[in-house]
């Protein structure tokens, strides 16, 4: 008798299962402090971009904004501050998120690049649960002196729901460092290095001569 064809690992993560957060909350520093996730990108704002490519992959959507509250929630979705002083960086947003996350999965993606992949969350989902980890990370490639290498991209996380107390422990006494909390966790890293993956696809604009850059391609 001919065995039944297995079912895709990430079958068992259904998009209804994870929320997407899109990281707004940084300080725009090498933006010359401008909120980067409200700049116009082919005509909208960049988070806007984000979010619509976002919407598809997941079931619930929100925003981990800091400034320009109104602004974020013009589009349709739940905005949260961080919980935590000072902008003190990534780790802020993912508490956010965690802390108001009501599926079983929360996966982040920043505001500053818009052309992420769009099978992002079904790649990790995947990894996830064939490795049975707490965390899938993207890994994607990256211009090197000799060539290219894959570099971890720690803003792209799906991340079980109930690493939220994990979270708020490292948080509370002090810790910052995205890598350093990741790493006290099952992580499998993805890589996104297929043939016919997108070579800009992780590009980040982190001023606004590479978001004008990044509109060019």
């Amino acid at each position: 008798m001919r065995q039944a064809a297995a079912m895709p690992a990430h079958a068992f993560i259904a998009p209804a299962d994870i929320t997407g957060l899109l990281l707004a909350g940084g300080r725009g520093s090498r933006m010359g402090g401008v909120d980067k996730g409200l700049q116009p990108f082919n005509g909208e704002p960049l988070a806007l971009h984000a979010i619509r490519r976002l919407a598809p992959q997941v079931g619930p959507l929100m925003v981990n904004a800091n400034r320009n509250l109104a602004e974020y929630e013009a589009f349709g979705v739940p905005v949260w501050p961080d919980s935590l002083a000072d902008y003190p960086g990534p780790l802020a947003g993912f508490l956010a998120g965690l802390e108001h996350c009501t599926t079983p999965w929360l996966l982040t993606v920043p505001c500053d690049t818009p052309l992420f992949p769009p099978d992002l969350a079904a790649r990790l989902a995947e990894a996830a649960v064939t490795g049975q980890a707490d965390i899938a990370m993207a890994v994607a490639p990256e211009s090197v002196e000799d060539g290219t290498a894959l570099r971890p991209q720690p803003v792209f996380c799906l991340l079980r729901a109930s690493l939220r107390d994990s979270l708020i422990a490292y948080t509370t006494a002090g810790g910052r460092k995205v890598h350093a909390w990741i790493s006290q966790h099952r992580t499998v890293q993805v890589p996104f290095d297929r043939p016919g993956d997108a070579p800009d696809a992780f590009f980040n604009a982190n001023t606004l001569t590479e978001l004008h850059a990044l509109e060019n391609r």
